[in-house]
């Protein structure tokens, strides 16, 4: 097991990795910029500021180039933590920070920057406050989402229970109440304590690796990169079939 490790139990083990992903500088995703960035190639001006204003699809943006930024953006995050990964592997490697390694909580930080991108190309709102901080009910809404990423039962339920009266645009404000309730409460914490248990497997199965030089790093590295990806995709595949991102959708609304 890595040095430094301490076991706790499942949902403490994820809510720590959680708070120390979201805690790193460079992991909060500003919206409009991202938006903006990503759009520019296929959008004019006008329409770039109404999907910020709104979401991509409300201005016109088909699911198909959604699809494709999304899928860039899936392979750039990929890549960048296979290679954290792989360099964390290596004895004597990156510290640990806390009582997770280090490694874990960088990979839990691209989990969440890639959340957000997929997030934001499919219709939702910023995540993060102004200040970049994560409040309770962000890190809820959060915790559903990567259990959706990592195919936890009744989290995909939930955020779609939770999002099926709104309008416009998903918002983080949209699940403040129903959050509350004790039923989607329990969900957010089962949700919390499965990916808890599977992050430990995750931690013995990297501090094994680390007994062989080279081989632990590429292991470690290989292990992350057969995980994320398909995590991702699993998460793209699902926001694709919600409204936010269906430019029908708004039609027939503004029909109405």
């Amino acid at each position: 097991m890595s040095e430094g490790v301490e076991i706790v139990g499942g949902s403490n083990t994820f809510e720590l990795a959680l708070k120390t992903a979201a805690s790193f500088p460079t992991v909060r995703i500003d919206r409009n910029r991202f938006l903006a960035r990503e759009l520019k190639k296929f959008c004019s001006k006008e329409q770039i500021e109404i999907a910020i204003n709104n979401n991509p699809a409300y201005a016109g943006v088909s699911v198909e180039t959604i699809n494709r930024i999304a899928k860039g953006c899936i392979n750039y995050e990929t890549n960048q933590v296979s290679a954290i990964s792989f360099a964390a592997g290596i004895p004597g490697g990156f510290a640990m920070f806390g009582t997770i390694p280090v490694d874990l909580a960088q990979y839990f930080g691209h989990v969440l920057r890639i959340l957000q991108k997929l997030m934001y190309l499919y219709g939702w709102d910023e995540v993060f406050d102004s200040n970049g901080e994560m409040d309770d009910d962000t890190a809820n809404l959060l915790t559903l989402f990567i259990g959706v990423m990592f195919g936890v039962n009744g989290a995909a339920t939930t955020i779609t229970k939770l999002s099926a009266s709104a309008a416009t645009k998903a918002s983080k404000s949209l699940a403040n109440k129903p959050l509350t309730k004790y039923a989607v409460y329990n969900v957010v914490k089962q949700v919390a304590k499965i990916l808890g248990v599977r992050m430990n497997r995750e931690i013995f199965a990297k501090g094994v690796s680390k007994i062989i030089p080279v081989v632990g790093g590429v292991a470690s590295g290989g292990l992350t990169y057969v995980t994320f990806k398909p995590c991702a995709k699993k998460l793209k595949k699902y926001l694709a079939t919600l409204k936010w991102c269906d430019v029908n959708y708004y039609n027939l609304e503004r029909i109405d």
